[in-house]
């Protein structure tokens, strides 16, 4: 993805997510050329993808017309993160932590008991895919733990998103994989929002490994706690400004 293709899609993007661009709203090529300063070439491949998320309609006659939220692509990652970057943000917010409330504790349920099918702690120099999972979501946890104590924002960030992942792969559930993206945009806006300027909280990080340790035993009850009470972690205490956590 070029840097001026990046660029103009997170402009028109961002703008329609906030409502510069409302519903209804009718513009062409030379339109979006103009408010972005990229190239023709550019603002088409970006109109091709805003269509495909169902945030512009193209036409012969209507040329470019702006949709309503009814038809966007809610789950995906870029959708998302406009959305959390926009006035919508609060709602964003509540939306991601029920899914994940939703998804995580029962990914990591899964991923439990799909181990404890296979046999409960990975072989030493397996290849099994399985078996690199496992290795991953300990991997990560450990990652986490490095990070924090070398003060490494973006290395916490890397392995909290590859703990994630490992605990949604380990789960078997194709369905739940495919979430992986929007569970990313949650991690990383929790990290420069809410938690930009704080460091890595302990009992945060004794969960993560808990989830871990949980999963490789192929215990299904504590995995699923540990990583419910991760989720419930990210709810504001009262009074708290809703639209700076997720």
């Amino acid at each position: 993805m070029s840097t001026a293709f990046a660029r103009a899609l997170d402009q028109l993007g961002g703008a329609i997510a906030r409502g510069d661009l409302p519903a209804g709203h009718a513009d062409t090529v030379d339109g979006f050329v103009t408010r972005t300063g990229a190239s023709r070439s550019v603002v088409r491949e970006v109109t091709r993808v805003l269509t495909a998320l169902g945030m512009l309609s193209a036409g012969r006659r209507v040329g470019l017309r702006v949709l309503g939220q009814e038809h966007w692509e809610l789950l995906d990652p870029h959708v998302i993160r406009w959305r959390l970057d926009g006035p919508d943000r609060a709602v964003q917010v509540e939306e991601l932590r029920a899914l994940r409330r939703a998804v995580e504790p029962e990914a990591a349920a899964a991923a439990a008991r799909a181990v404890g099918r296979d046999g409960a702690a990975p072989a030493a120099g397996a290849v099994g895919r399985r078996d690199e999972e496992q290795v991953a979501a300990l991997a990560a946890a450990q990652a986490m733990a490095a990070a924090a104590g070398a003060d490494d924002p973006g290395g916490f960030l890397a392995a909290d998103r590859a703990l994630h992942a490992a605990v949604l792969a380990l789960s078997g559930n194709g369905m739940f994989v495919r979430l992986g993206g929007v569970i990313e945009e949650a991690l990383r806006s929790r990290a420069l929002h809410e938690r930009a300027d704080l460091p890595p909280d302990p009992h945060d990080l004794a969960l993560h490994r808990e989830v871990a340790r949980a999963i490789i035993a192929g215990e299904e009850t504590p995995a699923r706690v540990a990583m419910a009470e991760i989720v419930d972690r990210t709810e504001p205490p009262a009074g708290t400004d809703q639209t700076t956590r997720v």
